[in-house]
């Protein structure tokens, strides 16, 4: 009879999420109790185990196949990157990967439009109204090119700069800082730069 109850017990916790493992004893008078806990001076047999748990799935990488000249803003894009002396592929890989072309996009620390201007950044590049779309590309190009020849036209540093502030790039030994945000970063704007360019993935930029 023991037997068929925990088979039975079993059986219906296996069906249901377990939150932890799972314990039936027997006490004195032939009662079964369940309980998470296991205390002294009672017998216990373990029914359900707790699940390990899982890493979350990594999110899709969003890839858009449009060349340079098919994507939103591709006039303002190339005006801008002409004004600055940058390939217009690399501010579509920076504003890509920055908002999507999302004009409204805010992030939770409060870096706005395009090309994800922080209120410092854009007050310095001159933007008066972060959501005006030509404004934001126009800064975001400035900025750029300032991080640029601050790195000596290096694209991946300028480009981590970009994301982390050329201080973090300069603390790290005018490297890739080892943020997890940074390290994601880099790589995606460099990948979407060299498929706009027609580069091999690992072409030297």
């Amino acid at each position: 009879m023991r037997i068929a109850v925990v088979a039975l017990l079993l059986a219906v916790f296996a069906g249901e999420r377990a939150e932890a493992d799972i314990y039936v004893s027997e006490g004195a008078d032939g009662s079964l109790t369940l309980s998470n806990i296991k205390r002294p001076g009672r017998t216990y047999l373990k029914v359900v185990r707790e699940p390990a748990i899982r890493p979350a799935r990594k999110a899709v990488r969003f890839v858009d196949g449009r060349r340079a000249e098919d994507r939103p803003y591709a006039d303002v894009v190339s005006a801008a990157a002409s004004a600055n002396d940058l390939p217009p592929a690399l501010l579509h890989a920076v504003i890509s990967t920055e908002s999507r072309y999302n004009p409204a996009a805010l992030s939770p620390k409060g870096a706005a439009g395009l090309m994800q201007l922080m209120p410092d950044t854009a007050r310095d590049m001159g933007v008066n109204d972060v959501w005006d779309p030509t404004a934001n590309i126009q800064g975001g190009a400035r900025y750029l090119k300032s991080l640029l020849q601050m790195f000596g036209n290096d694209i991946p540093l300028a480009v981590a700069a970009y994301n982390a502030g050329p201080t973090a790039v300069s603390r790290s030994g005018r490297a890739i800082p080892p943020y997890a945000e940074t390290q994601r970063y880099v790589p995606s704007v460099l990948e979407e730069f060299r498929r706009l360019q027609g580069l091999a993935p690992n072409a030297p930029l």
